[in-house]
């Protein structure tokens, strides 16, 4: 059988051999570890190592007698090894036992009496001497391959005999101390050894949070992933110069907001979006890192299919028409404002009108009338009312009585919010209308549209009578000729307010520029409101430009006959006349066929 002593003077290859033979896992362990677990095994199962001779089997007799056998004692036990050691104490064979506890007897009994200890200088010479030297220096390689590592834990019975007798450590002349070198390799090797397992803790420890923060990135993508898709949303995009858009909600007035969803590069150019297209998708949850939602998928673009939107034509190279299709303003019998206006001053799709009224003459009620109306007898039209500088609870009241969008921006507001908000709604409009889409805006107002751009405009050195920056005017009026009708579908309606007599020069200017512009005027007059006369129409002076293309022959007939019999009349009588023969009747069509014509 193998003991420590034999194995270590092994070459490593030899090991790993008697491994290999055995079956006995070796792989990255190191000679002397290794030499211990072939032992470990060996004392589990020791009759596989029975033909197996040792080196202290073939020592002399005496030498054996003398001293006790060195499988146990030689070299030092390491902390981990405990439990083996003593489990190998246990299972070992009982003639082993036996053959020890004899050498332990022999060992107790005093060396004066003890005839084998005297022996003649020669032989001691012959026998011990060279045993001696051979033994001395087989333990200082195990010593400087070990390093000594629990010396201080060793116990005075797990030395070698030779080690508890001083004497014989004198008498021996081959016996050696560690020089200064020895022990300075020694806690060199022993410095090494603890970094090498301070690096394999920290490697393992490193790995274990490795592992763990994967599992935990596995777990929280499933999760995230439960949350990709299942929202949709809708939004107004905002292309930023970068590249990038935001899809802009209407509940915060298209402004900035929590609700805004990332849209990337990409999407845009591949879908051939532009500012102001009203996107729907499904969105993700933001990414850690990431701020905003993001937008995974375009289900539709302005209520059409991606498709179609991307082989549509630019706003600016659609042809305008003059408008032929009326809207129905007539939705109640009892509101003559709406009725009025319907044949007097009919609106069509894709009019630009421009209602001129003065302070306090009910021009918000009229608008709100409007809306009404077109939302009750036109539900294929999409109608904004935009409100720019207006009172607060105007906007609140408007928002809850009209069956359409509100987007507002208050007087308390900067202007050039006012100017970003116009913008965002126009060019909403604008692709709504390049899909084919009926649109009607309801712009109030646009004098103080254009004072917020005379606000916002850089000095351009010219400025006109009232303070009106020479190019100010020029934004605005892009906007109010955006109306039009367009040839094979689609139409962009905009009515708006316009101040006069305000008692400001630059409303008086600005009210100029607007003038001849628009195909449709309704102008209110200030008396009649006073009077509380309501609606407050100047009948003679609101008129259709073309309004043979929006009334059929009848109507117009029947209108040539009554507009001869108000024009000598003041606008206080013209408007009374007409609200005795209408409230007697039902409807439009009734109060025409009981004029006499």
């Amino acid at each position: 059988m193998y003991d420590i002593l034999s194995l270590g003077e092994m070459l490593l290859p030899d090991l790993r051999n008697i491994a290999d033979e055995h079956d006995i896992a070796h792989k990255g362990l190191k000679k002397q570890d290794l030499a211990y677990k072939i032992l470990d095994y060996q004392a589990v199962n020791p009759e596989k190592f029975k033909g197996v001779k040792s080196s202290s089997d073939n020592k002399p007799k005496e030498q054996t007698e003398a001293k006790p056998p060195r499988v146990k004692k030689a070299a030092p036990i390491r902390k981990p090894k405990e439990e083996r050691t003593t489990e190998t104490a246990k299972d070992a064979p009982k003639e082993e036992k036996k053959e020890a506890r004899k050498d332990r007897t022999r060992n107790d009994r005093p060396r004066k009496e003890s005839p084998k200890r005297v022996a003649p200088e020669g032989e001691k010479d012959a026998t011990e001497r060279p045993k001696s030297k051979e033994r001395v220096s087989r333990d200082d390689r195990m010593a400087k391959r070990e390093g000594n590592d629990n010396k201080e834990e060793k116990k005075p019975s797990d030395r070698p005999a030779k080690d508890n007798n001083p004497k014989t450590n004198s008498n021996n002349p081959n016996h050696k101390q560690l020089t200064p070198e020895e022990k300075e390799a020694r806690d060199k090797e022993r410095a090494d050894r603890e970094a090498e397992r301070a690096e394999r803790d920290a490697e393992r420890k490193k790995a274990e949070e490795t592992k763990r923060a994967k599992r935990e990135a596995e777990e929280k993508l499933i999760n995230y992933l439960e949350l990709e898709g299942v929202v949709t949303t809708q939004g107004v995009l905002e292309v930023i110069s970068d590249g990038y858009g935001f899809l802009r909600s209407a509940d915060y007035n298209y402004q900035p907001s929590p609700d805004d969803v990332y849209m990337a590069p990409n999407q845009i150019r591949q879908n051939g979006l532009k500012t102001g297209d009203t996107v729907r998708g499904n969105i993700r949850p933001p990414k850690e890192g990431e701020k905003y939602f993001a937008l995974i998928n375009i289900l539709s673009i302005n209520g059409r299919t991606v498709e179609f939107v991307k082989d549509r034509v630019a706003f600016h190279h659609l042809t305008p028409l003059f408008p032929d299709e009326k809207f129905n303003l007539e939705y109640q019998n009892d509101n003559y404002s709406t009725r009025i206006m319907d044949i007097i001053s009919p609106i069509g799709k894709g009019q630009r009108g421009l209602i001129v009224a003065q302070p306090k003459t009910g021009k918000t009620n009229l608008l709100k009338d409007v809306a009404n109306a077109i939302s009750a007898n036109h539900p294929e039209v999409y109608m904004i009312i935009l409100l720019i500088d207006e009172r607060p609870e105007e906007v609140t009241d408007m928002a809850r009585n009209v069956k359409a969008e509100v987007v507002a921006s208050t007087f308390d507001e900067p202007a050039d919010k006012h100017v970003k908000l116009a913008n965002i709604v126009l060019e909403k409009a604008k692709r709504l209308t390049e899909c084919g889409h009926d649109v009607v805006i309801l712009l109030d107002s646009i004098t103080r549209l254009a004072r917020a751009y005379n606000t916002v405009q850089p000095a351009s050195g010219k400025i006109l009578s009232g303070g009106v920056d020479a190019n100010a005017l020029q934004k605005p009026k892009r906007f109010f000729g955006a109306a039009r009708n367009i040839e094979n579908g689609g139409s962009l309606t905009i009515i708006a307010t316009a101040l006069t007599e305000t008692g400001s020069k630059m409303d008086e200017v600005i009210f100029e520029e607007f003038k001849g512009t628009g195909n449709m005027e309704l102008q209110l007059d200030r008396k009649l409101s006073n009077k509380r006369i309501y609606p407050a129409i100047d009948i003679v002076s609101s008129s259709t430009r073309r309004e043979d293309l929006l009334l059929d022959k009848m109507v117009l007939q029947k209108m040539w006959v009554m507009r001869n019999h108000l024009a000598d009349m003041n606008p206080e009588e013209a408007m009374n006349t007409m609200l005795n023969y209408m409230k007697g009747t039902k409807n439009n069509d009734e109060f025409l066929v009981s004029m006499n014509g």
